[in-house]
Parts: structure tokens; C-alpha cells; sequence
């Protein structure tokens, strides 16, 4: 059994509000929102790292921006406009070493880089 929270939450164990879910990805709120829309959009596989990505993972990133896609135009924040952030590792500021997208939006968002 796994201790990764995300791997939790991906399999049901930990409860969380699942706004999107199927065999590749599940998408939820964040418990610690920064935007008036903050979702994250996790792989059901465990990969700790975006640097721990395989080719073989290929598919799947692009299948989480897809995703990202369909919340964005569910939630109507994909005119306005929205962010897409990952992590990675202590110095980038990854918290939970499962990969994972922050969907941020909602409000107008400040200059990043």
C-alpha cells in the first residue's frame, strides 16, 4: 500500500472533491487554494518527479492537457484565460513528490516570469 497522498486520493482511499476521473488521470480541488480556481490534475500512476517522466509517458502528459482543456471550458475559464503550473523537486517547490498540475484561474493572475 502506497503513502503517497495523491496515490491515495487516485484510488479512493483519502476522500476528495473528484472533479474528473478516468483510468489515466484524476483531476480535484486543492485543499489550499491560490486562485478562485485552483484544481490539481494528477496521473493514477505514480511518477514522483516531472524530471522522473519516461518517453513512454508521452501520451499521458499530453492526455492530462486535454484534461486541463476540458476543465478549463467546463469551469469557463478557458476564454479569460487560465495557468497551468508543475513543480518540480524541493527547490522548485513540489510539496507532494507525485507529479501533478495546478490548474489556476478564475481571477485575473499576476506575471509569473
Amino acid at each position: 500500500m502506497s503513502e503517497c497522498i495523491f496515490c491515495k486520493i487516485a484510488n479512493g482511499e483519502i476522500k476528495s472533491e473528484i472533479l474528473y476521473k478516468d483510468e489515466q488521470v484524476v483531476a480535484f480541488k486543492d485543499i489550499s487554494p491560490r486562485a478562485a480556481i485552483h484544481f490539481l490534475i494528477i496521473p493514477v500512476k505514480h511518477i514522483p518527479t516531472v524530471y522522473d517522466l519516461e518517453e513512454e509517458d508521452n501520451e499521458l502528459v499530453g492526455h492530462i492537457f486535454q484534461v486541463a482543456k476540458k476543465l478549463a471550458d467546463e469551469y469557463n475559464i478557458a476564454e479569460s484565460g487560465y495557468r497551468l503550473v508543475v513543480n518540480c523537486k524541493e527547490d522548485g517547490g513540489q510539496e507532494v513528490f507525485h507529479l501533478h498540475f495546478h490548474l489556476l484561474g478564475g481571477e485575473k493572475l499576476g506575471a509569473f516570469c
